[in-house]
């Protein structure tokens, strides 16, 4: 590997994996993406050209040229050819994520930078898989990564300076803004705040005190954001919600981080939100695409 980080492997071709990938690519990085799915590698073709094209439309990257850096394998070990960065984009699962650090580890390259997308789990709870625990870290992008372009960087217990520089610096080339974190923390920066809100969105929902549509106008109109909180948990999908609620539980044991039962039931229900088209909301006509749904005038 050379001192900077030039071809990219990623390890899921599903919600977050087109748009790292996509992200990389109209920067002009090669991409060589791998799912054990066939279906959802067979779909990512037309999930990485969508976000080429949003990406285009704030002048970043020409969309063509960003397809022909991307390439798909079945095969992990192939997808792991000349790879500088492994990133893995898989289910919240600890278990899962372990089994695959392992496999990342024997198949790589010897100085291949292997690093997690997790949502809350800290990559030193991980490392243990691996024997190049100097070369491993967490990078967690945010969605959707053409507007929200902060990413997380946090370091393992080994995680040597030439790793995290490099990573660094790649993160900069993809013209995205590091938010660094100094001390391990469960959440790292901006998804630590998003799952505060998000938690007490939860229970006031599950507690029955207000319906979604209150908490998402108040929030819209607070912030000026686009969607609410329960807009935006439908988009990255309520599965990965609810995984990523149960990683900090297992973490605290606290019951009062335990997520809402009725979340549990909307998932097994798979009501998963935008994905399935219904979670809180019904996707095929959602409310907040409408100025209707901040007026004060219309109910």
């Amino acid at each position: 590997m050379g001192e900077k980080i030039q071809t990219i492997a990623m390890i899921g071709a599903g919600f977050m994996g087109i748009q790292i990938a996509s992200r990389a690519a109209v920067h002009g990085f090669s991409v060589r993406m791998f799912d054990v799915n066939t279906d959802i590698l067979k779909a990512a073709a037309d999930g990485v050209k969508n976000y080429n094209d949003m990406h285009f439309q704030t002048n970043e990257g020409d969309p063509e040229k960003a397809m022909a850096l991307v390439t798909y394998h079945e095969d992990l070990a192939d997808a792991l050819k000349g790879a500088d960065l492994a990133i893995e984009a898989i289910p919240e699962e600890l278990d899962l994520k372990k089994k695959v650090f392992a496999e990342l580890d024997k198949l790589a390259g010897p100085d291949t930078i292997l690093a997690t997308n997790s949502s809350s789990i800290p990559i030193s709870k991980i490392e243990g898989a691996v024997t190049r625990k100097d070369k491993v870290m967490n990078i967690h992008f945010y969605i959707p990564i053409p507007r929200i372009y902060a990413v997380d960087l946090m370091r393992g217990s080994e995680t040597s300076d030439d790793t995290f520089n490099k990573v660094d610096q790649w993160v900069r080339d993809i013209n995205c803004m590091p938010l660094i974190v100094k001390k391990e923390c469960m959440g790292f920066v901006l998804n630590r705040l998003w799952r505060s809100i998000k938690k007490d969105a939860l229970k006031i929902w599950a507690g029955g005190h207000a319906d979604i549509e209150c908490v998402d106008r108040g929030w819209m109109i607070f912030t000026g954001m686009p969607l609410g909180p329960f807009g935006a948990m439908d988009y990255v999908g309520l599965d990965v919600v609810y995984d990523i609620e149960m990683s900090y539980y297992k973490d605290s044991g606290d019951k009062d981080d335990k997520p809402p039962q009725a979340l549990k039931d909307m998932v097994d229900r798979g009501e998963l939100g935008v994905k399935t088209g219904r979670g809180f909301y019904d996707w095929s006509n959602p409310p907040f695409f409408s100025p209707d749904f901040l007026d004060p005038k219309k109910k």
